[in-house]
């Protein structure tokens, strides 16, 4: 029998995972829970390679979780940094547009933020533009004052240190690599021993279909892995950008495009493209890995999403191996920017579940299979709405696990 025993375990310690444990330590303090992560670190991968932009939830469709979570989760974000002395910075964000074709998108845009409850949304013309972003050209703009920026990464780490003085086992080093189920109980294979728990909740990000196929739940949507790269503006020439501008995004295409974001230590990153990773965790051009690659390649959705958008994908490898190329797309939106101000920048790699005909799965999904729930999509804007999709699954948990608030009494008892 495994020697560590605990009423419920979550599978993941990125910033969903402990934000979710948070919740329900909060709910449940006699609660036994554990947070399984498999890096020497919580928050390594989505967590800690995104641009750390904290949105404010213009682009949803309204009624969406995606447009409910993230206008509520930036709320709770905001307080919860104010409260444990995390920086942020509500800098400000334009959406651009730069030719006529654009401008009922951007309409679009306006009215879907406004029937969000988005605060402060502003159209304005090409002069108040310049007022905000000097150097952005666009004859019309979306001005959205209170979007942000903070280090998710940092916010991650203090969640963890909540979760652990709220009685909770943070176990790194513990990737999950079976599950059984048997009387009552799941019990969880890792390299350092097994954990037996009552509940599962699989906040596993980039490996969430292999967990869910672990648990003998159907893999599908299956987890297809699209790398950006990042060029970074040289430090002397960071005063072309205040705060962060944005394309008009395309429905045709499923990505939305290059744009600059500013950070908290003064970075601009520009960028990203949006290509194939040939590994789930790759965050180098080159970075293979034989199974991941031969997954996804063989995977029916992925092929019919291939053939739908191969010219996208052409264009998008193209600009990732052309500095050139790459330049022309940020040109758009700042003109007077030359190769020479921008050197090679960082990468992070989204895990984008996708549906077996090839649709991209849009909306956050949580799944329940017996005892266990499953987060089986969760991209941005997981990270700003993290604290309201922890609200959510805990929500879930407390009606598929029958919790109540003296839960606790523990696997052994």
């Amino acid at each position: 029998m495994p020697e560590r025993q605990y009423d419920l375990a979550i599978v993941g310690g990125g910033i969903v995972g402990l934000a979710t444990a948070m919740e329900l330590l909060a709910r449940y303090p006699a609660l036994r829970l554990a947070v399984l992560e498999k890096e020497a670190r919580v928050g390594l991968h989505q967590t800690g390679h995104n641009s750390g932009v904290i949105h404010s939830g213009i682009y949803y469709a309204p009624g969406s979780l995606k447009a409910r979570l993230c206008v509520a989760g930036k709320e709770r974000l905001i307080r919860f940094c104010e409260e444990h002395g995390i920086l942020y910075d509500l800098c400000g964000k334009v959406i651009v547009a730069t030719d006529e074709e654009e401008l009922p998108r951007l309409q679009t845009l306006y009215e879907r933020g406004v029937a969000n409850g988005v605060p402060g949304l502003e159209l304005i013309g090409s002069e108040r533009l310049r007022e905000i972003e000097p150097h952005a050209a666009g004859i019309r703009a979306l001005y959205s004052p209170t979007t942000g920026i903070v280090d998710f990464g940092a916010v991650a780490r203090t969640y963890a240190e909540v979760v652990a003085a709220r009685g909770g086992a943070i176990l790194t080093g513990h990737e999950v690599t079976a599950i059984a189920r048997e009387g009552g109980r799941y019990t969880l294979a890792t390299p350092v021993g097994a954990v037996a728990t009552r509940h599962l909740i699989a906040c596993a990000g980039l490996q969430s279909d292999r967990v869910a196929g672990l648990s003998g739940v159907s893999p599908t949507p299956r987890i297809v892995p699209f790398r950006g790269d990042y060029y970074l503006l040289r430090p002397e020439r960071s005063g072309l950008v205040n705060g962060m501008i944005y394309p008009v995004p395309d429905p045709r295409f499923p990505f939305l495009g290059v744009h600059f974001t500013r950070r908290l230590n003064g970075d601009i990153w520009l960028g990203p493209n949006a290509v194939l990773a040939f590994a789930r965790e790759g965050y180098g051009r080159f970075d293979l890995d034989p199974r991941d690659l031969a997954e996804t390649l063989g995977y029916a959705g992925f092929q019919r999403l291939a053939r739908t958008y191969w010219r996208m994908g052409a264009g998008e490898l193209y600009r990732d191996y052309s500095k050139g190329a790459f330049l022309r797309a940020l040109q758009r939106y700042m003109p007077e920017l030359q190769g020479a101000d921008m050197v090679p920048g960082p990468s992070g790699v989204r895990a984008q579940a996708l549906a077996a005909d090839g649709a991209l799965v849009d909306d956050f999904v949580v799944d329940q299979a017996g005892d266990a729930l499953h987060v089986r999509n969760a991209p941005s804007p997981a990270a700003t709405s993290s604290l309201a999709i922890a609200d959510l699954i805990a929500d879930r948990a407390a009606d598929a696990f029958a919790l109540a608030p003296a839960a606790g009494a523990g696997l052994s008892a």
